[in-house]
């Protein structure tokens, strides 16, 4: 093998050197400058020394004297250019029996090109379910190498869920930053392929451009609106004027309405995310330790949409979609972590 980890090598076309840090396949390399790791074909690298020699001189030469007024001006460096916080995927080739190209694995980095230092939590969910979990630190214009998954494992559905925090808080930014990356099989497919023509390592998925603020919430005096006529009330109260919560959501459209044959798709759609909303709400309010939402097999267009919604709602504490005797794999079971409600008030 012509290089070997820890190797310092010339990037040809910037002229910058690097350490060779790791391997990728057989015609890569994973190559670290100045804290920044970024992966280059060995054709375009090689040995600094020639670079070297050609650089030194045979014959000393009289440096010529320089005087105060003659003294350059320091060259100005210029500012890194902040262009937010991505997940990058890494696709590893390999050669199989019929001498093809094939994609083995996938490496993922956290890049972050932000001036921010960001604690994270990543976690990657197969079909809802916690598989790989990872608490660390990125730290400004860097990245950070998380974990290779197998080519086969985008065949069940992951999810790859990032809670960012400022690693210095700060009272103006937000106190934390959630965010999810679910790509299906065809979207990375059409993506290897657009890097491959393109001549390209990898491809990136965008988190956020910008650490968000913080979310100024108005607080109301209770006291004063009280003096006004207001009467204030216990909100945990108010669900004895709801309606009753359900244990299991049908959402096949013929239980939600009769009058659905004349609604195109989209519309079907938009009626079953409504009503599921709505007893979703419905199981907070009365406290309901748990849910199933019969969603049936079909597409799974329903399914996703809904398994997205969840995985950004805080008092989820698990789903799963897993074979019921009742509903086959047609429906998900949630489990909920009930928050108290919060005091309101009403005007008499």
């Amino acid at each position: 093998m012509k290089y070997q980890l820890g190797d310092i090598v010339l990037i040809l076309h910037s002229g910058e050197e690097g350490k060779v840090v790791d391997f990728i396949g057989q015609d890569m390399l994973l190559v670290d400058v100045n804290g920044v790791s970024f992966p280059v074909y060995k054709d375009q690298v090689d040995f600094p020394y020639f670079k070297r020699f050609t650089e030194k001189k045979l014959f000393p030469v009289q440096k010529e004297k320089k005087f105060v007024d003659d003294v350059r001006k320091e060259k100005h460096t210029p500012e890194r250019k902040a262009e937010g916080v991505s997940l990058t995927f890494l696709p590893v080739m390999d050669v199989d029996v019929f001498g093809d190209d094939v994609v083995e694995e996938l490496k993922l980095h956290l890049v972050n090109r932000t001036a921010d230092n960001l604690t994270f939590t990543y976690t990657v969910h197969y079909f809802g379910k916690p598989d790989f979990s990872l608490k660390n630190e990125v730290r400004a214009f860097s990245d950070f190498y998380l974990h290779d998954i197998p080519f086969d494992a985008l065949n069940d559905s992951p999810s790859f869920n990032i809670e960012f925090s400022l690693s210095m808080p700060d009272k103006k930014k937000a106190p934390h930053f959630e965010t999810a990356v679910k790509l299906k099989p065809k979207q990375i497919f059409n993506k290897i392929e657009e890097i491959r023509k393109n001549n390209q390592a990898h491809f990136s998925q965008k988190l956020f451009d910008v650490y968000p603020d913080k979310v100024v919430e108005e607080h109301l005096d209770l006291g004063k609106l009280a003096s006004k006529g207001f009467k204030i009330y216990d909100a945990s109260h108010a669900r004895q004027h709801l309606e009753p919560a359900r244990s299991v959501i049908d959402l096949h459209i013929d239980k939600i309405t009769p009058d659905w044959k004349h609604l195109s798709n989209f519309e079907i759609l938009t009626l079953q995310l409504k009503t599921f909303e709505k007893f979703y709400q419905l199981s907070l309010a009365h406290y309901q330790p748990s849910l199933i939402v019969i969603h049936g097999v079909g597409e799974g267009k329903l399914r996703d949409d809904i398994h997205d919604i969840l995985r950004m709602k805080r008092e989820v504490k698990s789903f799963v979609n897993q074979y019921h005797p009742n509903f086959g794999y047609g429906a998900t079971e949630i489990f909920l972590s009930v928050l108290s409600l919060t005091t309101k008030y009403t005007k008499e």
